[in-house]
């Protein structure tokens, strides 16, 4: 089973709730998955033993000028206007290509091949019964969809509970994040902000058909926006957080809550049980 921890914009928890979901689980192997690229901050709580680092490239095209005979094909072919001719000149723009090697195969003279390019990393390691996957985008690079496309593929994404904790907001990395997610729990601050960032991710989930459910966090004894928002949409509360000085201590340490204190733990065991709950009830209504 896949869960995608998403939130419409950052700080809302979201990677708390992702951390904690995936070291609740009593699955000998859960997979936590950070997708958050430019940004990781999972690997911090978990601390993860034996790191491999494997790097990520794409294809860029490489132009041989010596057989180029600037007929413009392939700068017509290509919508990302990636390719230019400039005096009958070839020039290559890597930093917008898509890598869909459409101009290779277009061009009449074989001019052009194509070569790797790095643009970023994965790092895989374990904490006590949890995989813990962490993807790094190199800064400068404009997409990390390829780095969570390699994530997501792997072997280790597809055994028992994968927690994906996606990028925040709703742009195409949080779309491919939650592509195959089974479940997809929105977290939200209890605040008329927090209402507009919930309906970003919620439009989203819509978008795709997702199965979804919110978890608010941060909450105090006083009216709730978010609350009254869920209700009006029919949107199925998993669990209030409430704002806790102890619970913030614990973040600033880098501490999973779960592992230090029995009161989240069972929250968060109780969270899991309702999710896996609603995805059978989801597989049963689609059967």
């Amino acid at each position: 089973m896949k869960i995608a921890v998403l939130s419409g914009k950052g700080g809302t928890g979201k990677t708390f709730v992702a951390v904690n979901l995936a070291a609740a689980s009593a699955e000998p192997h859960s997979v936590y998955i950070d997708c958050d690229v430019e940004e990781p901050n999972g690997h911090l709580f978990f601390k993860p033993a034996k790191i491999n680092t494997k790097p990520v490239h794409i294809k860029v095209p490489v132009v041989d000028e010596k057989l180029c005979n600037a007929c413009r094909k392939c700068v017509d072919f290509c919508k990302y206007n990636a390719l230019a001719l400039v005096n009958d000149k070839p020039f290559v723009f890597d930093e917008i290509c898509h890598s869909c090697g459409g101009c290779s195969l277009i061009c009449p003279q074989n001019a052009i091949s194509e070569r790797d390019k790095k643009i970023g990393e994965i790092q895989t390691g374990i904490s006590d019964n949890v995989n813990v996957i962490t993807g790094m985008l190199e800064p400068g690079q404009e997409s990390g969809v390829p780095i969570i496309k390699t994530m997501l593929s792997s072997q280790e994404a597809n055994l028992g509970l994968t927690v994906i904790d996606c990028p925040p907001g709703s742009a195409c990395t949080v779309m491919e994040s939650i592509r195959d997610a089974d479940y997809c729990i929105l977290v939200a601050e209890p605040t008329l902000f927090g209402v507009h960032n919930l309906n970003i991710v919620y439009d989203l989930v819509k978008f795709f058909k997702k199965p979804h459910g919110v978890v608010m966090n941060k909450c105090l004894d006083t009216d709730n926006p978010v609350e009254v928002f869920c209700h009006r949409n029919d949107m199925k509360i998993l669990a209030k957080i409430q704002f806790n000085k102890k619970l913030a201590l614990m973040n600033s340490k880098a501490l999973i809550a779960a592992r230090e204190d029995n009161l989240y733990h069972d929250l968060f065991v109780s969270l899991l049980y309702k999710v896996k709950e609603e995805v059978q009830n989801e597989a049963i209504t689609n059967s």
